[in-house]
């Protein structure tokens, strides 16, 4: 199969090195000179120093050879959210089938990924591929699992041919909402842990949290149109225990910072990459108010990014809230 991967971040670099020894795979770079230091020096030195990249992986910057080496195969998005509208509207109406990997809601709008590809590329066959993944894990070739989720199920069984290997599986789903919103709103959920876990609360708060954050969740998703089963799987707990409890995820680390007294430009600053949470909470909160879902967590976090609250305080209001039943 003839893959393409458009976006050499950490996560699309990884997807594509992990790939291309079993498909044709090529690895888009937006910047002429990021893709001419990685043919050179087989390493992409920005995002994921410490691992080589195969010898089989093409990189280029030459975005319709990019799109032409797909031909009938599969194009994977891998830009942050942000970049997502742009890119499907580059594609050709031709295009193959498309898998983008980006988590969150689009700033502004509001849109998940297959409102924004509904709006712009009705005609699209697309899909999500997420679930629990740190990006140098898979380029290390470590176990990982993953979700390909689309209304299209042939896409899906796509997505499996091109990704599934001894140390990659690849799940399929139809329920592309439930995927998304997973993979949105657990970043939201990883600031709040991260600032719980940086005043040193304890475990039984971070389990506390995590929970309820997946009740949060499942609402909002159930509420947009999800399938409830959909966040007991990979794209839903998988990836809400990896986010909120694993070091090297960028929003939990936002929330270990806030608990220090950091500023938020500062600790963006000092991450260097995006951190789709601090990017997606307030329109994770203003989308669950449109519908009427009680989102507390969510809304605590939005108070703390926006300086309206500190975190002693967000933890009051959580801990203040009236006793109910747990379902």
């Amino acid at each position: 199969m003839n893959l393409t991967v458009l976006g050499a971040g950490a996560w699309g670099t990884a997807l594509a090195a992990s790939a291309c020894p079993r498909q044709d795979t090529l690895l888009w770079a937006r910047d002429a000179v990021q893709a001419a230091a990685m043919r050179r020096e087989r390493c992409n030195r920005r995002y994921l120093p410490d691992a080589p990249l195969p010898a089989e992986l093409r990189i280029g910057d030459d975005f319709a050879a990019a799109i032409a080496h797909a031909r009938d195969g599969l194009i994977v998005v891998a830009t942050p959210m942000s970049g997502l509208e742009g890119m499907l509207r580059r594609l050709p109406a031709d295009a193959p089938g498309v898998l983008w990997l980006c988590k969150g809601f689009q700033e502004g709008s509001g849109r998940l990924g297959h409102e924004i590809a509904r709006d712009v590329a009705p005609a699209l066959r697309c899909g999500v591929l997420s679930g629990p993944s740190f990006a140098i894990e898979v380029a290390r070739g470590q176990p990982t699992a993953l979700v390909a989720a689309s209304s299209d199920a042939a896409l899906a069984e796509q997505a499996v041919e091109a990704f599934h290997s001894d140390s990659l599986r690849v799940y399929t789903s139809a329920d592309p909402v439930g995927v998304e919103v997973g993979g949105a709103v657990k970043n939201v959920m990883a600031i709040a842990t991260g600032i719980a876990d940086g005043m040193q609360l304890g475990l039984n708060a971070r389990a506390a949290l995590i929970t309820r954050g997946l009740a949060e969740m499942t609402r909002l998703g159930v509420a947009l149109g999800a399938r409830a089963e959909t966040f007991m799987g990979l794209s839903g707990l998988g990836d809400l225990v990896l986010t909120t409890t694993g070091d090297l995820s960028r929003n939990r680390q936002v929330g270990l910072r806030l608990a220090q007294g950091l500023a938020l430009p500062q600790i963006l600053a000092e991450l260097g990459h995006v951190a789709e949470g601090v990017l997606s909470a307030a329109t994770v909160l203003r989308r669950a108010q449109s519908l009427r879902v009680a989102m507390p967590i969510t809304e605590a976090v939005v108070g703390v990014l926006e300086r309206r609250i500190t975190p002693a305080q967000a933890l009051g209001l959580l801990m203040g809230r009236e006793a109910r039943p747990e379902h």
